[in-house]
């Protein structure tokens, strides 16, 4: 050949392979396994145990988007649950099934597609219920028709004796991959959730295992694979996770699901009374404490000797008693004084301080259902 009237030398072609050489002879030695170390091992046998536990919730009013793009995306009313008992009762978020009730679904028609776990890799969905639901809570109790042998009830602890430090797993579906583990440490106690519901929820177990859109009504699970608490929320300033992840607290769980399985929602321990909002409170210069505006005659509060806000005989303003304290415990405002309330239960017994003129005194008072 000639290029430009230089020729150049003819190359051997070039050898495709080398048929004296094996595939056997190229492959590396693959080491086996052996045994994880009892740390790891401990880990995956919780997961284990708990996955059949875990369910997928979509809300039936939210039809999924096919994405062509290959990016993940989370549709609203994709969550978790967990199996509370052999009943079929499915235990969520409020805020995971929201827009079907606010659609008044819950009495009508399924409210929730539940996808259950029946064999590793499969996956057989039923159609679900409302049992009950609190939106102060972010809890609610679906019911699926299933078989028996299908449900494997979450093992529940207790939240009580939780301490700062101990490890912490969580499971859910988070961006849609089901049944994904994380695993971390209970980073703080006692903290204010910011519900998606628009509440606040106190008593909060803060963790650093990543929490994401998809993991909300997912169980947050101890080192002995009991339950703790139900994943709730994020602090995000991206929407993913940030490690700041918040659980409503099992044994908030646990008085909560059992009123929502027999009545379809809470009984709230309270007082018959209503109470003045903070910015009428400092209108009529009340500066601490809840000011009672209303007692209804025949509540247990107005047989305790409760007083309510009234005008004088001249029209002017009488204030009525404003509580400082319910059983020592010193309340600022209403937030803290319906917090305080919801600790205890219908029937309960409480010792309310009250400030009556220029007077504080204590008020014994048989707690009822709520008002609201």
């Amino acid at each position: 050949m000639l290029i430009f009237g230089f020729s150049l030398p003819t190359l051997p072609a070039l050898a495709l392979g080398d048929s004296t050489v094996t595939l056997e002879d190229v492959t590396p030695p693959v080491a086996p396994r052996g045994d994880l170390p009892p740390s790891e091992e401990r880990i995956a046998k919780l997961f284990e145990n708990n996955t059949f536990s875990v369910v997928n919730v979509f809300d039936t009013t939210l039809k999924p988007e096919l994405n062509l793009t290959g990016s993940v995306e989370v549709p609203e009313g994709n969550g978790t649950g967990i199996v509370w008992d052999k009943d079929g009762h499915i235990v969520t978020n409020y805020h995971v099934i929201g827009s079907a009730l606010s659609k008044g679904l819950g009495k009508k028609k399924p409210v929730a597609r539940v996808s259950l776990l029946v064999e590793d890799g499969v996956q057989k969905t039923f159609q679900a219920t409302l049992v009950g639901a609190d939106k102060t809570k972010d809890l609610a109790v679906l019911k699926i028709d299933a078989p028996e042998a299908l449900l494997h009830p979450i093992s529940v602890g207790k939240s009580s004796n939780l301490k700062v430090g101990q490890r912490c797993l969580a499971i859910g579906n988070p961006f849609g991959f089901d049944h994904t583990l994380t695993v971390g440490v209970v980073s703080g106690l006692n903290r204010d959730i910011n519900s998606q519901t628009g509440v606040i929820i106190g008593g909060g177990i803060q963790t650093d295992a990543a929490i994401n859109p998809g993991n909300s009504g997912g169980p947050l699970l101890n080192s002995e694979g009991k339950l703790i608490g139900i994943n709730a929320a994020i602090f995000t300033r991206t929407g993913t996770s940030a490690g700041i992840g918040f659980a409503i607290p099992v044994d908030a769980v646990s008085r909560v699901v059992p009123q929502l399985i027999k009545y379809g929602k809470i009984m709230h321990a309270g007082l018959k009374i209503q109470v003045a909002p903070d910015i009428v409170a400092k209108q009529l210069n009340v500066k601490k404490g809840s000011l009672v505006l209303s007692v209804l005659p025949s509540s247990t509060a107005a047989k305790a000797g409760l007083v309510a806000t009234r005008r004088g005989i001249a029209g002017n303003i009488l204030l009525g008693d404003v509580i400082l304290a319910v059983d020592n415990l010193s309340i600022k405002n209403p937030p803290e004084l319906a917090k305080a309330l919801d600790d205890h239960e219908i029937g309960d017994r409480v010792v309310l301080k009250v400030q009556r003129d220029d007077k504080v005194f204590d008020i014994h008072v048989e707690l009822e259902e709520s008002l609201n």
